[in-house]
């Protein structure tokens, strides 16, 4: 049976590598899969492993700009939800693979994810929040690394962006020093990153794929970053405890409210979560407002005529 799960693992990842080389200029060579003999390279999963590996690939696509060969043996490719950039938070994942026989590799490092947006008018540059280097999110999926992004704005005329990183791979370094990457602007009804001033530090509250939210009680995901000096250093978490109180309200339905939501506070990951109690489907604004350690209000609260803070995530399921 075991000998069946190779094999058939072999076959998958022909399918997968000739998909992702549809995309790249990266493995035009000849590939062989020995796929009987994948549990023998210490550098890779068991086949079992490698094919959860494969089937995660699947609901991920290339991002072509992103991914580079590393020392002429070793391909990395990167991969977000849809193979594009949006405003607000984007996932980013990494594989590195062997170049001879494109056997996954499970101990390479992702680090110095670095974007920059040139502004043409101004002449300047800045970058944006940041995850920090990528890291295994799933122990069955050792081999596939997560980071993030949040884009404070979307490309246009009036500024472009470029994004680079490093690679380590097996003894090996390389990576991308600048790609030129499109940041489309998210949909009407949809804002998930926005930003607030405390004494003379600008920070950002980058909300975690709301698209996944459905009608009823969702768990809600959120970084806070804050602005670094210069600006072109990427924006890291903020380290201070605060505490983000939500108020989801639906603009075209008069303002009513829903039950049930509960802060965001601080995880162990440096993340913050929090529930959101979505009643009906449409357009939401969750209105915020933070509070320090002390339990002293720093940014939203009931700051407009009509009583709602104008500091707000939008939402639309």
């Amino acid at each position: 049976m075991k000998k069946v799960m190779r094999l058939f693992f072999a076959a998958a990842v022909l399918v997968g590598l000739a998909s992702c080389n549809s995309n790249d200029d990266f493995g035009s060579q000849a590939i062989e899969i020995p796929g009987i003999t994948i549990d023998g390279d210490v550098d890779c999963c068991s086949a079992e492993e490698a094919l959860q590996v494969y089937r995660f690939l699947q609901t991920v696509k290339i991002i072509p700009e992103l991914s580079t060969v590393v020392d002429g043996q070793y391909n990395v490719f990167a991969y977000s939800k849809t193979g594009t950039f949006h405003t607000g938070y984007n996932e980013i994942f990494f594989v590195a693979t062997k170049k001879k026989n494109g056997n996954y590799i499970k101990n390479y490092d992702i680090t110095g994810i670095a974007p920059q947006m040139l502004m043409v008018k101004m002449n300047m540059k800045h970058s944006t929040p940041v995850g920090g280097s990528a890291e295994s999110f799933d122990e069955n999926r050792l081999a596939v690394k997560r980071t993030w992004v949040s884009f404070v704005m979307n490309s246009s005329e009036a500024g472009s962006w470029t994004l680079g990183y490093s690679a380590s791979v097996l003894g090996s370094t390389g990576g991308i020093e600048a790609a030129d990457i499109t940041v489309a602007e998210l949909p009407e009804g949809q804002q998930w990153l926005k930003s607030f001033k405390a004494a003379d530090d600008t920070y950002y509250l980058s909300l975690v794929n709301p698209t996944d939210w459905s009608t009823g009680k969702n768990t809600v995901t959120a970084y806070v970053s804050k602005k670094n000096t210069p600006a072109t250093t990427p924006y890291s978490l903020a380290q201070e405890q605060l505490t983000i109180e939500i108020d989801p309200r639906m603009p075209d339905m008069g303002n009513h409210t829903s039950p049930d939501n509960t802060p965001l506070t601080r995880q162990t990951d440096g993340s913050y979560q929090g529930h959101v109690n979505l009643t009906m489907t449409g357009r939401w604004r969750i209105h915020l407002t933070i509070r320090d350690a002390a339990g002293n209000v720093v940014a939203g609260g009931d700051d407009l005529a009509d009583g709602y803070s104008s500091l707000y995530w939008e939402v639309t399921i």
